[in-house]
């Protein structure tokens, strides 16, 4: 019985618990094929304290049984990190001054850089670089106009023709 362990099962219901609380204080009114809004967020708060639950079982009866303890776990990546959080933290600065589709594919840049680093890959140098920012684009933007075009919900641009 490992205190960590409990620790983690705990942590995670008590999220559930959290998320639960969050999920009352959503409309229920029923939209589209009788679901609400809240559907989905009483959906992943149920679903994460059963597996709170679960992690807490397990743990109080004998530990995390698949868990592999002989080998030693290894250092945090703190450079693979730092770029991943500077994907995030450019995109939530930049999304209203360069648009949805620029800020998105900035931080898909990065956050990539930041897991090859962390995978000991190389950057790939400038074909890499490019074929990050294609990548990017190219998942960036037909998200963007799902949301703009189909659904009406409107999200940063850089121009005023909603397509960029």
């Amino acid at each position: 019985m490992s205190l960590p362990q409990k620790a983690i099962g705990a942590g995670t219901l008590g999220v559930g618990a959290l998320m639960v609380w969050g999920a009352t204080g959503i409309s229920g009114e029923a939209g589209y094929g009788g679901v609400g809004p809240n559907f989905m967020p009483w959906a992943v708060a149920l679903a994460l304290m059963a597996c709170g639950g679960a992690l807490l079982f397990e743990s109080a009866t004998g530990g995390f049984r698949q868990l592999d303890t002989d080998t030693p776990a290894p250092g945090a990546d703190w450079t693979a990190l730092a770029w991943v959080a500077a994907g995030i933290a450019a995109n939530a600065a930049l999304i209203e001054r360069i648009g949805f589709i620029l800020s998105c594919t900035l931080c898909f840049v990065l956050a990539v850089r930041g897991l090859r680093h962390a995978e000991g890959k190389p950057h790939g140098g400038a074909r890499g670089l490019l074929l990050d920012v294609a990548t990017g684009a190219l998942i960036s933007a037909p998200a963007f106009w799902l949301f703009t075009k189909l659904l009406g919900i409107n999200l940063p641009g850089l121009t005023s023709t909603g397509w960029l």
